[in-house]
């Protein structure tokens, strides 16, 4: 899950939190409002139906959701998931010839005969684990100048690796101890589930006990306890622990459960039709913002009324591998999806080369990819995050929109504070704030990123293709562009982390290639002039 905002923990160091702790309530479905109607800057998609397609008969259009897995029986979802027809469900043959049996709904590039990769490292810890064997008796006096410059960003990559380990034993530990003090109070309060009346009336007799019903009081103003201590708390605490037990821990590797050669990137015929996994909760989140459902009065709407959404697991809870990348592009383009939601992204790269090759060939199909600029705040035309634009050639670049998140506020807080930038790699923002849709258990939830920002263009890029399914992966990328709402005055983000971070104020013009958020009034107004 993403998670963006940080504060400061009773025990001196940050405790994560999502933007839901501090942000003013959202009404659900505030990305497709209007910013002149609705004083909420949305993208305007009702405005569209109302105005623009009344009548009109779009085509079904397959957009594939490359992500940790969708929840195909969800009640806001089932209606609109792909069914691939060339295949007989169940009778555990390959039918359709296409090397992946029973894919009904999509494919598992993370699954294997009997289970499903859930948690894994990230690349960084991937590539020390690679290289310690190698360096082990390496020093800077004895290496070969044939691996000086391997040597070197072993040693980098190490030194990250530990200060990263580092710092998530630290949180992990601000986490228990802030729990721990949190049920203590509780305890004294003497019910389970108590109310904001309950803390504003706790006498502590500690400094501790006051600091906490400080932060409970401040809390309970947005949410119940029960979601605070389980999507706050609870939350924070395993994200840690999975940080320091997997992401970061180089002697986990799950990837036997897949049964592949992990390192050959040319293999594809691997995995499972497990299309859900053992967490679904990212990837049905996406797919709802997409395409949920807008006839079934139930939960939310999506974005787009005429796509069906093909499921492609290809990121664990951790880092993605560069070949179930590579493998989830291609089986998405081959087997007829005509947009790709990615929304995932990563510091290193183990093989950008695959990926890059996958990239050109979803472009050389007239598949558009949308893919979402990352969370942590940082310029990436300056900090590498993979996949990127960068070393590819113009044709794919055209086939391909990344996304970053933007806030409901026309004001300098319109730039999610999470969102990573970039004036030649992001080429538009989007809704990402306080985003309500679909979770696993046909329940509903509001989650914060550029994950969540990546579906809206996502589903508007579906939206668009489905009215006018005669315009190309490029054309449909240069509407969506050309048509933001232009931002025409300065966002504030922290540059830094902590207390010390300084507050800078930019045009918000500096932050992408647009300078605006995506609008899908104007988009399917500016696609009527396409011939």
């Amino acid at each position: 899950m993403d998670k963006s905002i940080f504060f400061k923990s009773l025990f001196g160091v940050a405790l994560l939190s999502s933007v839901s702790f501090l942000a003013s309530a959202q009404k659900p479905n505030w990305q497709n409002l209007d910013l002149k109607t609705d004083t909420t800057f949305g993208i305007s998609t009702e405005k569209a139906y109302k105005e623009l397609l009344k009548g009109k008969k779009p085509v079904k259009v397959i957009v594939a959701v490359n992500d940790g897995g969708v929840e195909a029986t969800h009640e806001d979802l089932k209606t609109i998931m792909w069914l691939n027809k060339k295949e007989i469900a169940g009778n555990g043959k390959d039918d359709d010839k296409n090397g992946y049996v029973d894919d009904i709904h999509g494919w598992n590039f993370i699954g294997g005969p009997k289970e499903s990769i859930n948690y894994e490292t990230l690349e960084l810890t991937r590539l020390v684990r690679r290289d310690q064997d190698r360096f082990a008796n390496t020093t800077d006096a004895n290496v070969a100048e044939k691996d000086k410059a391997d040597f070197d960003a072993f040693k980098k990559a190490r030194t990250d690796l530990e200060k990263q380990l580092g710092e998530a034993k630290a949180n992990l530990a601000g986490y228990a101890g802030f729990k721990n003090a949190l049920d203590g109070v509780v305890k004294k309060i003497g019910k389970e589930n108590p109310s904001l009346e309950d803390f504003q009336n706790f006498k502590p007799s500690t400094d501790v006990e006051g600091r906490i019903q400080n932060a409970l009081t401040g809390a309970l103003k947005e949410m119940s306890f029960k979601d605070f201590y389980n999507d706050e708390i609870m939350e924070g605490y395993d994200h840690f622990k999975q940080q320091v037990d997997y992401n970061l821990n180089v002697d986990y590797n799950p990837r036997t459960i897949v049964g592949d050669d992990p390192n050959n990137s040319k293999e594809k015929f691997y995995g499972n039709n497990d299309v859900a996994g053992p967490d679904a909760m990212h990837g049905t989140h996406v797919a709802g913002i997409i395409a949920a459902d807008r006839t079934n009065k139930l939960g939310i709407t999506g974005v787009a009324n005429s796509v069906v959404i093909m499921g492609v697991r290809c990121t664990p809870n951790g880092d993605e591998r560069d070949k179930d990348v590579a493998n989830g592009i291609r089986y998405a383009v081959d087997n007829g999806a005509k947009v790709i939601n990615m929304s995932f992204g990563k510091a290193y790269s183990w093989d950008k080369a695959v990926v890059n090759e996958a990239m050109k060939y979803a472009a050389s199909k007239d598949v558009l990819i949308v893919q979402a600029a990352g969370n942590e705040n940082k310029d990436i035309d300056v900090e590498t995050n993979y996949p990127n634009h960068k070393d590819l050639d113009e044709k794919t670049i055209a086939s391909w929109i990344t996304v970053g998140a933007s806030g409901p506020k026309d004001d300098e807080t319109l730039k999610a504070s999470f969102s990573n930038f970039g004036k030649t790699q992001v080429d538009v923002f989007a809704p990402g704030v306080r985003i309500y849709s679909t979770v696993p258990g046909s329940k509903y939830r509001n989650l914060d990123g550029t994950s969540m920002a990546s579906p809206v263009v996502a589903g508007l890029a579906g939206l668009i293709r489905s009215y006018y399914p005669k315009l190309s992966a490029a054309q449909v990328k240069e509407i969506i562009v050309k048509s933001v709402t232009k931002v025409n005055h300065n966002v504030t983000y922290a540059k830094g982390e902590g207390p010390a971070a300084e507050k800078v104020s930019v045009p918000f013009s500096d932050l992408c290639i647009s300078g605006g958020i995506v609008n899908a009034y104007e988009a399917l107004k500016l696609a009527a002039t396409y011939k």
